[in-house]
Protein backbone atom coordinates (compact mmCIF):
# COMPACT_ATOMS: atom_id res chain seq x y z
CA UNK A 1 0.00 0.00 0.00
CA UNK A 2 1.43 3.53 -1.18
CA UNK A 3 1.74 5.83 2.03
CA UNK A 4 0.12 8.46 -0.07
CA UNK A 5 -3.67 6.38 0.12
CA UNK A 6 -5.57 5.81 2.93
CA UNK A 7 -6.13 2.57 4.24
CA UNK A 8 -7.48 -0.23 1.77
CA UNK A 9 -11.29 -0.74 2.16
CA UNK A 10 -13.95 -1.36 0.51
CA UNK A 11 -17.58 0.61 1.91
CA UNK A 12 -20.90 -1.11 1.20
CA UNK A 13 -22.10 1.73 -0.46
CA UNK A 14 -25.70 2.06 -2.67
CA UNK A 15 -25.50 3.83 -6.07
CA UNK A 16 -26.55 7.64 -5.18
CA UNK A 17 -26.54 9.49 -6.62
CA UNK A 18 -3.73 14.16 -22.15
CA UNK A 19 -1.85 14.79 -21.68
CA UNK A 20 1.37 13.93 -20.09
CA UNK A 21 4.54 15.22 -20.31
CA UNK A 22 8.19 14.98 -18.78
CA UNK A 23 7.94 17.22 -15.64
CA UNK A 24 10.20 17.85 -12.44
CA UNK A 25 7.62 18.45 -9.93
CA UNK A 26 6.87 18.08 -6.07
CA UNK A 27 4.97 14.75 -5.90
CA UNK A 28 3.43 12.37 -2.73
CA UNK A 29 6.29 11.27 0.12
CA UNK A 30 9.21 11.73 -2.28
CA UNK A 31 11.34 15.11 -3.28
CA UNK A 32 11.45 15.85 -7.17
CA UNK A 33 10.64 13.06 -9.90
CA UNK A 34 10.94 13.01 -13.31
CA UNK A 35 8.77 10.79 -14.93
CA UNK A 36 6.67 9.69 -18.24
CA UNK A 37 3.48 7.98 -17.59
CA UNK A 38 3.40 7.32 -21.51
CA UNK A 39 5.59 3.93 -21.57
CA UNK A 40 6.36 3.40 -17.73
CA UNK A 41 2.69 2.01 -16.96
CA UNK A 42 1.27 1.37 -20.33
CA UNK A 43 -1.16 4.46 -20.23
CA UNK A 44 -1.84 6.16 -23.94
CA UNK A 45 -0.05 9.56 -23.90
CA UNK A 46 -3.43 12.00 -24.32
CA UNK A 47 -3.61 15.31 -26.30
CA UNK A 48 -6.40 17.63 -25.42
CA UNK A 49 -6.34 19.48 -28.35
CA UNK A 50 -7.25 16.13 -30.39
CA UNK A 51 -9.96 15.44 -27.78
CA UNK A 52 -12.73 14.41 -30.32
CA UNK A 53 -14.86 16.66 -28.25
CA UNK A 54 -17.93 16.96 -31.52
CA UNK A 55 -18.14 18.92 -34.54
CA UNK A 56 -19.77 22.06 -34.62
CA UNK A 57 -23.12 21.92 -36.51
CA UNK A 58 -23.00 18.06 -36.86
CA UNK A 59 -26.50 16.44 -37.23
CA UNK A 60 -27.53 12.75 -36.40
CA UNK A 61 -29.36 11.23 -38.90
CA UNK A 62 -31.26 8.51 -36.95
CA UNK A 63 -32.04 6.67 -40.36
CA UNK A 64 -27.98 6.73 -41.17
CA UNK A 65 -25.36 4.65 -40.20
CA UNK A 66 -25.55 4.68 -36.28
CA UNK A 67 -22.67 3.38 -34.01
CA UNK A 68 -24.01 1.33 -31.34
CA UNK A 69 -22.38 1.25 -27.44
CA UNK A 70 -21.86 -2.35 -26.62
CA UNK A 71 -25.30 -4.60 -25.07
CA UNK A 72 -27.59 -1.93 -27.27
CA UNK A 73 -29.62 -3.08 -30.31
CA UNK A 74 -30.50 -1.29 -33.24
CA UNK A 75 -33.76 -0.06 -32.57
CA UNK A 76 -32.61 1.59 -29.08
CA UNK A 77 -30.24 3.37 -30.84
CA UNK A 78 -32.02 4.70 -33.53
CA UNK A 79 -34.44 6.17 -30.38
CA UNK A 80 -31.29 7.45 -28.72
CA UNK A 81 -30.40 9.29 -32.23
CA UNK A 82 -33.58 10.76 -32.67
CA UNK A 83 -33.43 12.32 -28.56
CA UNK A 84 -29.81 13.73 -30.08
CA UNK A 85 -31.45 15.10 -33.36
CA UNK A 86 -34.30 16.60 -31.71
CA UNK A 87 -31.82 18.41 -28.72
CA UNK A 88 -30.03 19.26 -31.90
CA UNK A 89 -32.97 21.22 -33.56
CA UNK A 90 -34.20 22.56 -30.56
CA UNK A 91 -30.66 24.15 -29.82
CA UNK A 92 -30.33 22.19 -26.90
CA UNK A 93 -26.41 21.90 -26.17
CA UNK A 94 -25.17 18.40 -25.33
CA UNK A 95 -25.52 18.62 -21.66
CA UNK A 96 -29.09 17.95 -22.71
CA UNK A 97 -29.05 15.06 -24.89
CA UNK A 98 -27.21 13.26 -22.04
CA UNK A 99 -29.84 14.04 -19.61
CA UNK A 100 -32.64 12.80 -21.69
CA UNK A 101 -30.73 9.83 -23.01
CA UNK A 102 -30.45 8.98 -19.21
CA UNK A 103 -33.51 9.73 -18.41
CA UNK A 104 -35.25 7.29 -21.27
CA UNK A 105 -33.05 4.66 -20.37
CA UNK A 106 -34.09 4.92 -16.89
CA UNK A 107 -37.57 4.79 -18.08
CA UNK A 108 -37.68 2.79 -20.72
CA UNK A 109 -34.54 1.02 -21.46
CA UNK A 110 -34.77 3.52 -25.10
CA UNK A 111 -37.72 1.34 -26.24
CA UNK A 112 -40.08 3.52 -27.48
CA UNK A 113 -42.75 1.11 -24.64
CA UNK A 114 -46.89 0.81 -25.45
CA UNK A 115 -49.73 0.34 -22.84
CA UNK A 116 -47.93 -2.85 -20.46
CA UNK A 117 -51.47 -3.98 -18.83
CA UNK A 118 -50.80 -4.91 -15.22
CA UNK A 119 -46.77 -3.88 -15.16
CA UNK A 120 -47.81 -0.36 -16.49
CA UNK A 121 -47.43 2.67 -14.18
CA UNK A 122 -50.52 4.53 -14.40
CA UNK A 123 -50.84 5.38 -17.91
CA UNK A 124 -47.42 6.12 -18.99
CA UNK A 125 -46.43 5.18 -22.27
CA UNK A 126 -42.78 6.05 -24.64
CA UNK A 127 -39.38 6.27 -24.28
CA UNK A 128 -39.72 8.60 -21.30
CA UNK A 129 -42.85 7.20 -19.82
CA UNK A 130 -44.94 10.21 -20.41
CA UNK A 131 -48.33 10.25 -19.22
CA UNK A 132 -51.47 11.37 -20.81
CA UNK A 133 -53.62 11.89 -17.85
CA UNK A 134 -50.77 14.32 -16.66
CA UNK A 135 -51.16 16.47 -20.22
CA UNK A 136 -48.25 15.14 -21.75
CA UNK A 137 -49.78 14.62 -25.35
CA UNK A 138 -52.61 12.14 -26.18
CA UNK A 139 -51.36 8.23 -26.07
CA UNK A 140 -50.16 8.31 -29.76
CA UNK A 141 -48.05 11.75 -29.68
CA UNK A 142 -46.36 10.05 -26.40
CA UNK A 143 -45.48 7.35 -28.25
CA UNK A 144 -43.85 9.07 -31.52
CA UNK A 145 -40.17 9.17 -30.10
CA UNK A 146 -39.62 12.66 -31.74
CA UNK A 147 -42.92 14.14 -30.00
CA UNK A 148 -41.80 12.70 -26.49
CA UNK A 149 -38.20 13.99 -27.08
CA UNK A 150 -39.47 17.46 -28.38
CA UNK A 151 -42.11 17.77 -24.49
CA UNK A 152 -39.07 16.39 -22.27
CA UNK A 153 -36.79 19.08 -23.89
CA UNK A 154 -39.47 21.66 -23.64
CA UNK A 155 -39.83 21.41 -19.79
CA UNK A 156 -35.81 20.47 -18.78
CA UNK A 157 -35.51 24.14 -20.91
CA UNK A 158 -37.78 25.87 -18.87
CA UNK A 159 -35.99 24.59 -15.45
CA UNK A 160 -33.31 27.60 -14.17
CA UNK A 161 -29.73 26.63 -14.21
CA UNK A 162 -30.87 23.27 -15.71
CA UNK A 163 -27.62 22.71 -17.44
CA UNK A 164 -25.34 23.10 -14.05
CA UNK A 165 -27.51 20.89 -11.88
CA UNK A 166 -26.71 17.21 -11.04
CA UNK A 167 -28.19 15.33 -13.55
CA UNK A 168 -30.36 13.18 -11.09
CA UNK A 169 -32.11 16.84 -10.38
CA UNK A 170 -32.51 17.98 -13.33
CA UNK A 171 -34.24 14.75 -14.65
CA UNK A 172 -36.02 14.60 -11.71
CA UNK A 173 -37.49 18.47 -12.19
CA UNK A 174 -38.77 17.01 -15.91
CA UNK A 175 -40.47 13.68 -14.86
CA UNK A 176 -41.32 13.94 -11.23
CA UNK A 177 -40.71 10.19 -10.83
CA UNK A 178 -41.53 8.49 -7.32
CA UNK A 179 -37.39 7.21 -7.85
CA UNK A 180 -35.63 10.56 -8.16
CA UNK A 181 -32.12 9.19 -7.30
CA UNK A 182 -32.67 6.68 -10.37
CA UNK A 183 -31.32 8.91 -13.23
CA UNK A 184 -27.90 9.38 -12.19
CA UNK A 185 -26.64 5.81 -12.87
CA UNK A 186 -27.39 6.46 -16.20
CA UNK A 187 -24.97 9.15 -17.17
CA UNK A 188 -22.04 7.08 -18.02
CA UNK A 189 -24.04 5.06 -20.08
CA UNK A 190 -25.54 8.39 -21.37
CA UNK A 191 -22.36 9.99 -22.51
CA UNK A 192 -21.38 7.21 -24.02
CA UNK A 193 -23.94 7.01 -26.37
CA UNK A 194 -24.10 10.96 -26.89
CA UNK A 195 -20.27 10.60 -27.94
CA UNK A 196 -20.30 7.11 -29.89
CA UNK A 197 -23.65 8.77 -31.99
CA UNK A 198 -22.19 12.76 -32.07
CA UNK A 199 -17.96 12.31 -32.67
CA UNK A 200 -17.57 12.76 -28.69
CA UNK A 201 -19.96 15.75 -27.89
CA UNK A 202 -20.14 14.67 -24.32
CA UNK A 203 -16.79 15.50 -24.11
CA UNK A 204 -17.61 18.95 -25.24
CA UNK A 205 -19.39 22.47 -23.67
CA UNK A 206 -20.85 25.36 -25.85
CA UNK A 207 -24.04 26.04 -28.09
CA UNK A 208 -24.15 23.42 -31.65
CA UNK A 209 -22.31 26.14 -33.37
CA UNK A 210 -19.64 26.67 -30.77
CA UNK A 211 -18.92 23.31 -30.18
CA UNK A 212 -15.81 22.73 -28.30
CA UNK A 213 -13.18 21.21 -25.83
CA UNK A 214 -13.49 22.51 -21.99
CA UNK A 215 -11.45 24.92 -20.36
CA UNK A 216 -10.65 24.48 -17.16
CA UNK A 217 -13.14 25.25 -14.39
CA UNK A 218 -15.68 24.18 -17.52
CA UNK A 219 -18.08 21.59 -16.76
CA UNK A 220 -18.26 19.07 -19.82
CA UNK A 221 -21.49 17.79 -21.02
CA UNK A 222 -20.54 14.42 -19.32
CA UNK A 223 -20.59 16.29 -15.90
CA UNK A 224 -17.11 16.10 -15.30
CA UNK A 225 -14.55 19.13 -14.95
CA UNK A 226 -11.33 19.47 -13.69
CA UNK A 227 -10.42 19.40 -9.49
CA UNK A 228 -7.99 22.38 -9.79
CA UNK A 229 -5.66 24.00 -12.80
CA UNK A 230 -2.10 22.60 -12.67
CA UNK A 231 0.20 20.42 -14.55
CA UNK A 232 0.36 16.93 -13.61
CA UNK A 233 3.06 15.66 -11.73
CA UNK A 234 3.66 11.94 -10.36
CA UNK A 235 2.20 9.78 -12.68
CA UNK A 236 -0.27 6.40 -11.94
CA UNK A 237 1.53 4.03 -11.03
CA UNK A 238 4.58 4.84 -12.96
CA UNK A 239 7.79 2.27 -12.86
CA UNK A 240 9.22 4.25 -9.85
CA UNK A 241 6.60 4.57 -7.59
CA UNK A 242 4.46 1.36 -8.27
CA UNK A 243 2.34 1.98 -5.18
CA UNK A 244 1.00 5.73 -6.34
CA UNK A 245 -2.71 5.30 -6.81
CA UNK A 246 -3.40 8.26 -8.34
CA UNK A 247 -1.75 11.84 -9.88
CA UNK A 248 0.11 14.46 -8.44
CA UNK A 249 -1.24 17.90 -9.05
CA UNK A 250 1.32 20.99 -8.55
CA UNK A 251 -0.86 24.12 -7.38
CA UNK A 252 0.46 26.19 -4.00
CA UNK A 253 -0.81 26.11 -0.74
CA UNK A 254 -4.73 27.29 -0.70
CA UNK A 255 -5.82 26.67 -4.22
CA UNK A 256 -9.57 25.75 -4.42
CA UNK A 257 -10.04 22.05 -4.77
CA UNK A 258 -13.13 21.49 -6.71
CA UNK A 259 -15.70 18.51 -6.80
CA UNK A 260 -14.93 16.36 -10.31
CA UNK A 261 -18.47 15.66 -10.56
CA UNK A 262 -21.59 15.59 -8.83
CA UNK A 263 -22.09 13.23 -6.18
CA UNK A 264 -22.54 12.42 -2.46
CA UNK A 265 -19.10 12.78 0.05
CA UNK A 266 -18.51 9.96 1.65
CA UNK A 267 -15.46 10.29 3.57
CA UNK A 268 -14.36 14.13 4.66
CA UNK A 269 -11.49 13.93 7.37
CA UNK A 270 -7.95 13.48 8.78
CA UNK A 271 -5.90 10.59 8.30
CA UNK A 272 -2.61 11.45 8.77
CA UNK A 273 -0.26 9.25 11.50
CA UNK A 274 3.12 7.85 12.00
CA UNK A 275 4.79 5.30 11.08
CA UNK A 276 4.53 3.70 14.31
CA UNK A 277 0.14 4.12 13.83
CA UNK A 278 -0.20 6.84 16.36
CA UNK A 279 -2.50 9.78 14.80
CA UNK A 280 -0.71 13.43 13.84
CA UNK A 281 -2.44 16.45 13.09
CA UNK A 282 -3.30 17.68 9.72
CA UNK A 283 -3.12 21.36 10.74
CA UNK A 284 0.35 21.61 10.06
CA UNK A 285 2.45 20.48 6.73
CA UNK A 286 3.52 16.56 6.73
CA UNK A 287 6.28 15.51 5.13
CA UNK A 288 7.49 12.24 3.54
CA UNK A 289 8.14 10.43 6.79
CA UNK A 290 4.14 10.96 7.76
CA UNK A 291 1.48 8.33 6.57
CA UNK A 292 -1.88 8.58 5.08
CA UNK A 293 -3.47 11.17 2.90
CA UNK A 294 -3.87 14.37 5.55
CA UNK A 295 -6.69 16.31 4.80
CA UNK A 296 -8.86 14.09 2.29
CA UNK A 297 -12.27 14.05 0.77
CA UNK A 298 -14.03 10.74 -0.94
CA UNK A 299 -16.94 11.64 -3.34
CA UNK A 300 -19.05 8.77 -4.65
CA UNK A 301 -20.41 9.55 -8.30
CA UNK A 302 -22.71 7.48 -10.75
CA UNK A 303 -22.03 4.99 -11.71
CA UNK A 304 -19.90 3.89 -8.57
CA UNK A 305 -16.99 6.02 -9.54
CA UNK A 306 -15.03 7.11 -6.54
CA UNK A 307 -12.61 10.40 -6.47
CA UNK A 308 -10.48 11.50 -3.95
CA UNK A 309 -8.62 14.77 -3.18
CA UNK A 310 -5.66 14.37 -0.47
CA UNK A 311 -3.37 16.85 1.22
CA UNK A 312 -5.51 19.45 2.10
CA UNK A 313 -4.53 22.52 4.09
CA UNK A 314 -7.62 22.73 6.33
CA UNK A 315 -10.40 20.29 7.45
CA UNK A 316 -12.34 19.91 4.06
CA UNK A 317 -15.51 22.17 3.39
CA UNK A 318 -17.70 19.14 3.25
CA UNK A 319 -18.92 16.65 5.17
CA UNK A 320 -20.06 13.05 5.04
CA UNK A 321 -23.72 12.80 3.26
CA UNK A 322 -23.75 16.22 1.73
CA UNK A 323 -24.39 16.24 -1.83
CA UNK A 324 -21.99 18.12 -4.02
CA UNK A 325 -22.19 19.71 -7.97
CA UNK A 326 -19.85 19.32 -10.05
CA UNK A 327 -17.21 22.11 -9.79
CA UNK A 328 -18.13 22.68 -6.08
CA UNK A 329 -15.60 23.85 -3.83
CA UNK A 330 -14.80 21.43 -1.67
CA UNK A 331 -11.61 22.44 0.17
CA UNK A 332 -7.94 24.13 -0.25
CA UNK A 333 -4.69 22.45 -1.72
CA UNK A 334 -1.88 21.95 0.91
CA UNK A 335 1.09 19.61 2.10
CA UNK A 336 -0.68 17.61 4.55
CA UNK A 337 -0.12 13.75 5.48
CA UNK A 338 2.39 11.92 3.48
CA UNK A 339 3.61 15.31 0.95
CA UNK A 340 6.75 16.75 0.60
CA UNK A 341 5.50 19.47 -0.73
CA UNK A 342 2.05 21.41 -1.75
CA UNK A 343 0.15 19.87 -4.60
CA UNK A 344 -3.25 18.07 -5.05
CA UNK A 345 -2.83 13.96 -4.83
CA UNK A 346 -6.50 13.41 -6.97
CA UNK A 347 -7.14 9.82 -7.31
CA UNK A 348 -10.33 7.97 -9.88
CA UNK A 349 -11.60 4.32 -8.24
CA UNK A 350 -14.07 2.18 -10.00
CA UNK A 351 -16.77 -0.31 -9.15
CA UNK A 352 -17.34 1.77 -5.42
CA UNK A 353 -13.70 0.44 -4.58
CA UNK A 354 -12.05 2.90 -2.19
CA UNK A 355 -9.14 0.70 -1.57
CA UNK A 356 -5.85 0.19 -3.62
CA UNK A 357 -7.19 -2.76 -6.40
CA UNK A 358 -10.28 0.05 -7.16
CA UNK A 359 -8.13 2.94 -8.14
CA UNK A 360 -7.72 3.75 -12.14
CA UNK A 361 -5.48 5.89 -14.00
CA UNK A 362 -6.93 9.16 -13.55
CA UNK A 363 -5.59 10.84 -16.36
CA UNK A 364 -7.10 8.04 -18.90
CA UNK A 365 -10.23 8.63 -17.19
CA UNK A 366 -10.80 12.56 -16.96
CA UNK A 367 -9.47 12.49 -20.59
CA UNK A 368 -12.40 10.41 -21.56
CA UNK A 369 -15.04 13.01 -19.66
CA UNK A 370 -14.25 15.53 -21.26
CA UNK A 371 -12.08 17.21 -18.77
CA UNK A 372 -8.24 16.24 -19.36
CA UNK A 373 -5.41 17.02 -16.56
CA UNK A 374 -3.52 19.31 -17.80
CA UNK A 375 -0.21 21.09 -18.36
CA UNK A 376 1.21 24.71 -18.17
CA UNK A 377 1.12 24.59 -21.52
CA UNK A 378 -2.48 23.25 -22.73
CA UNK A 379 -4.28 23.76 -19.29
CA UNK A 380 -3.04 27.47 -17.66
CA UNK A 381 -0.11 25.75 -15.83
CA UNK A 382 0.30 26.29 -11.64
CA UNK A 383 -2.61 28.47 -9.92
CA UNK A 384 -6.05 28.40 -8.67
CA UNK A 385 -9.18 27.90 -10.74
Amino acid sequence: MTTDSPEPRRPRIGLLVALTAALALLCCGGGTVAFFLDGLNGSKTLNAFSADCGKPGLVVDPNGDLDRVGGIDAGQTRNAAIIIAVGQRMNVPPRGWVIAIATAWQESKLNNLGFLGARNDHDSLGLFQQRPSQGWGSPEQVRDPQYAATKFYEKLLRVPRWDSLPLTEAAQKVQASAYPDAYAKHEALAAQIVNNLADGAARSVGSLTDLRCPEPGEIAASGWTIPVRAEVGSGFRTLDRPNHYGVDLAVPKGTVVRAAAAGVVITAKCNARSAGGSNLSCDSDGSPAVLGCGWYVDILHANNVITRYCHMVSKPDVVPGQTVTAGQQIGHSGSSGNSSGPHLHFEVHHNGDAGNNGAIDPVEFMHQQGSPLGTAKNRGGRGSQ
